[in-house]
């Protein structure tokens, strides 16, 4: 079973569900795909090993073959390559490693070489029973997706995967929940959470992944949430309060499943309720 927690927006909460949710099933992996900002180990609190290195194939050009016929910059579609009147220009952190440019060189002077963008990391401890991975990306990397797919690679078909997913609606959260059985959308009662939770809504439902809502910090903003998801008929998996206790533990990095029992009876039930539907959906 992998299930994705994502947010049409930064802040609602997604670590912390990603991270009690995982914590309440007593064994199952933790894929922190928020590469840019990767947290989940705030709450962990591992000693991270490096698994590799993330690497992309960029350009490398042989000047005594070129002949400035500028084919390779046409090609390109993100202008990693620029010809200038006697030279080409590259931008390696600009290429997205297609290859494309050494196919239409017709002197073969562009060869590929490996250029690393990120790293992949491994925590485990024996007080959880929970396997994390996480990936990063290295500062200035323009390019999260292909830590993410090298990230995924990490997931044991065989348990439980919670994939925690960069907020927004962009390539890397597409990345992160393309192949989910089920998402969790996690969002938070206020207009902010409503304008991007529909946005999210949209990404699932164009890829066809099953998903469901939580809702963060209920008792704070208003019901218009509430509303649309009646209206969409999209399924409010989990309300969990604006709470003062839930809050001082989250400041403490402390998961709040771990000192607040009924919490972590209700991620399971909220797990069991994802389990009914994708075996329903599996059936159907």
């Amino acid at each position: 079973m992998k299930i994705a927690v994502a947010s049409g927006k930064g802040g609602t909460g997604k670590t912390t569900i990603a991270v009690n949710l995982a914590l309440s099933l007593g064994s199952a992996q933790l894929i922190d795909c928020d590469v840019e900002e990767p947290n989940c180990n705030l709450f962990l609190g591992y000693a991270l090993e490096k698994q590799e290195d993330v690497t992309i194939m960029v350009p490398e050009l042989d000047c005594g073959k070129c002949t400035l016929c500028g084919r390779c910059a046409d090609f390109c579609q993100y202008n990693a390559i620029a010809k200038l009147p006697r030279s080409l220009r590259l931008f390696p952190r600009l290429c997205h490693g297609c290859g494309g440019c050494t196919l239409v060189c017709p002197e073969k002077a562009i060869m590929e070489k490996r250029r690393s963008i990120g790293v992949i990391e491994k925590g485990t401890n024996g007080n959880f029973s929970i396997e994390l991975f996480q990936g990063t990306l290295d500062i200035g990397e323009p390019m999260a997706t292909p830590v993410i797919r090298q990230l995924q690679a990490h997931i044991d078909e065989s348990t439980v995967a919670i994939i925690d997913s960069p907020p927004g609606t962009s390539c890397p959260v597409i990345a992160s929940v393309a192949g989910m059985d089920y998402c969790v959308l996690v969002t938070e009662p206020t207009p902010f959470g409503l304008n991007d939770l529909v946005l999210a809504v949209d990404v699932v439902r164009q890829m066809n992944i099953p998903f469901g809502v939580v809702i963060n910090r209920h008792g704070f903003g208003d019901d218009r949430i509430e509303d649309y998801c009646r209206t969409e008929r999209i399924p409010i998996l989990m309300k969990i309060p604006l709470d003062r206790e839930i809050a001082v533990l989250y400041s403490k990095g402390i998961p709040f499943v771990e000192e607040m029992p009924v919490w972590k009876e209700n991620f399971q039930k909220l797990y069991r309720h994802i389990c009914k539907f994708v075996s329903y959906k599996g059936n159907a």
